[in-house]
C-alpha cells in the first residue's frame, strides 16, 4: 500500500496532529507507547501511516516541527516513545516566530538542509510514498511561515508526489489578538495555491459552532475542537486504511474532487460525531445512511461559513462508516443529486465510498452510521473574500508591515505582498468563472488562442 508522510507545523499543527495520532492509534489497536496487542492477521493497513518492526512497535510517519517547545513537550509527556525523536525539530533558542510570517519562513530557510535530511531519512523507510499531508494554521508565524517554506521545497524536490494540507483559517481580525493574521494568511495562501494539490480548509468560527453543538458547551476546549478535525482526517483516510476495491489511494480521492489544478480547495463536513471519535459528546440518536448523506449537505455543519450567494458544488465525495443498508445509500445519492446545486458544467455526481469502523476500538455507538463529506464548492469564495477584505483594510495604510521588512523576501520592497494578493484574487475569480455555464468554453477558447 502507498505511504503518507505527515508534517505537523507550529502550535496548531501539532495540537491537531496529537489528536489525529491518538485517533489512529485507537483505531489500529496501538497504545500510546506504540506497542500493540493485536494478534494474527489484520484487515487494516497500518503501513500507510506507521512504521513497524518485529517487536510490534509502531512509529508514526510524521515530522513534528515547532519553534517553541511547549506543545511538543506536552505531546512527548503523554506518549512514551511513540514518535521518532529524530523527526522532532525545535528551535535551539526556543523563541517563536512572533506571529510574523517572514520570521517563520526565514527560519525554515536557514534550516533547509536539516529539514531535507529529516524528510529523506523518513522516505528511506517508505516503499511507495504517495503523498505528504501538512497540518498547520495559516494565521500565526510558524504554521504559516515554516509551513509555506515546506510547501515550496516539497513542490520543488518531490513534485511527483501529492501534497495535501489541512489548513486552519482564523476568525475575523476583530476577535483575534493577532492583527497581522490577514498578512500571514494571504502570504500562505499563495503557497497553498501554487505549491499543493489539494487543501482541506477549516474555518475556526465554523469549527467552534460544530463543537458547541457536539459537546453542548458554549466554551469547548481546544482538545475538543481538535478532536473534530481529527475525526475529519480519520474519515478522509478510512478507505486507505481499510481498503476495498475503490478509493484505496489518495490519488483516486483527489482526482474525484479536483477537476483542474486551479480549483483545489475542499470543504469538509462530518456527522454525527460518535463516541469512537470524540469524548464527552452529547448522546445522539441512531441515523440511517440515508439521513447521514442528506445531513452532510447542510451548510450549518460545514467547516467553513457558507453564504448563499456562492454555494454551488463542483464535486462531492463522501465516506460512510458503520452498520447500514446499501439501498439507503443509493436512495440518498439520488436525493442528494436533486437537492445539491451544482455548477452548470458539472456531471452532478455524488460519489459515496463504503468505509469501515475499527474492529480494535469499540464504544457504545460504534455501529452507528457516521459520514464525512469533502466538497469542492464555490462557497470557498466567501472565505477567501473575507481574508482579502481584511488584508486590504490594513494594507491600505501599510499598517504593521514593519515586522516583515527584515525578511529576506522583503529586502527590495513589499512586492511579495502584492503578488500574493493577486494570486489569491486569481483563484477567487476562477471559482466565480466556474459558476458559469461558459466555464469550459472559456478553457477551449484559451487553448485555441494558445495554438
Amino acid at each position: 500500500m502507498p505511504e503518507i508522510l505527515t508534517l505537523q507545523i507550529g502550535q496548531c499543527g501539532n495540537q491537531v496532529g496529537q489528536q489525529f495520532w491518538s485517533q489512529l492509534c485507537n483505531e489500529h489497536g496501538i497504545g500510546p507507547d506504540g506497542m500493540t496487542t493485536v494478534e494474527g492477521m489484520r484487515e487494516d493497513e497500518t503501513n500507510i501511516f506507521f512504521n513497524s518492526n518485529d517487536d510490534k512497535r509502531f512509529t508514526p510517519r510524521a515530522l513534528l516541527v515547532d519553534l517553541e517547545p511547549g506543545v511538543i513537550s506536552d505531546i512527548k509527556s503523554k506518549t512514551n516513545n511513540l514518535f521518532n525523536d529524530r523527526n522532532i525539530h525545535l528551535s535551539s533558542t526556543g523563541s517563536s516566530a512572533g506571529n510574523i510570517w517572514s520570521k517563520g519562513y526565514d527560519y525554515a530557510e536557514s534550516q533547509n538542509e536539516l529539514f531535507l535530511e529529516m524528510i529523506d531519512r523518513e522516505l528511506d523507510s517508505c516503499d511507495n510514498l504517495e503523498a505528504f499531508q501538512l497540518i498547520h494554521s495559516v494565521a500565526g508565524g510558524t504554521g504559516s511561515g515554516v509551513g509555506s517554506y515546506f510547501l515550496e521545497i516539497l513542490a520543488d524536490r518531490y513534485n511527483k508526489k501529492l501534497t495535501t494540507t489541512y489548513s486552519i483559517f482564523p476568525e475575523s481580525v476583530q476577535s483575534s489578538d493577532v492583527v497581522v493574521q490577514p498578512y500571514n494568511t494571504v502570504l500562505t495562501l499563495k503557497r497553498l495555491i501554487d505549491s499543493s494539490d489539494a487543501n482541506i480548509v477549516i474555518e475556526n468560527s465554523a469549527l467552534l459552532n460544530n463543537a458547541i453543538k457536539t459537546f453542548q458547551s458554549n466554551s469547548p476546549s481546544t482538545t475538543q475542537t481538535n478532536q473534530l478535525i481529527a475525526a475529519v482526517m480519520s474519515g478522509a483516510t478510512n478507505t486507505l486504511r481499510y481498503p476495498g476495491y475503490m478509493y484505496n489511494s489518495y490519488t483516486s480521492i483527489i482526482s474525484t474532487l479536483v477537476p483542474t489544478p486551479d480549483l483545489h480547495f475542499l470543504v469538509p463536513s462530518y456527522t454525527p460525531f460518535t463516541s469512537d471519535f470524540v469524548t464527552d459528546a452529547k448522546q445522539i440518536r441512531k441515523s440511517s445512511a440515508y439521513d447521514v448523506v442528506l445531513e452532510l449537505l447542510d451548510k450549518k455543519i460545514k467547516m467553513i461559513d457558507v453564504e448563499e450567494k456562492h454555494n454551488l458544488y463542483i464535486s462531492i465525495f463522501g465516506i460512510l462508516q458503520g452498520d447500514y443498508d446499501q439501498t439507503d445509500i443509493q436512495k440518498a445519492i439520488i436525493k442528494a443529486q436533486q437537492r445539491a446545486k451544482f455548477v452548470p458544467w458539472s456531471s452532478s455526481s455524488v460519489h459515496v465510498a463504503n468505509g469501515k469502523k475499527s474492529q480494535h476500538y469499540k464504544t457504545s455507538d460504534s455501529d452507528y452510521v457516521s459520514g464525512l463529506m469533502l466538497s469542492n464548492t464555490s462557497s470557498i469564495i466567501s472565505l477567501l473574500g473575507k481574508t482579502c477584505k481584511q488584508y486590504d483594510k490594513i494594507m491600505r495604510r501599510n499598517a504593521f508591515v514593519g515586522g516583515y521588512k527584515d525578511g529576506k523576501l522583503f529586502q527590495n520592497g513589499l512586492d511579495e505582498f502584492k503578488e500574493s494578493r493577486e494570486t489569491v484574487q486569481s483563484v477567487i475569480d476562477e471559482y466565480k468563472r466556474a459558476e458559469l455555464v461558459s466555464y469550459l468554453d472559456d478553457d477551449v477558447e484559451d487553448e485555441e488562442v494558445e495554438l
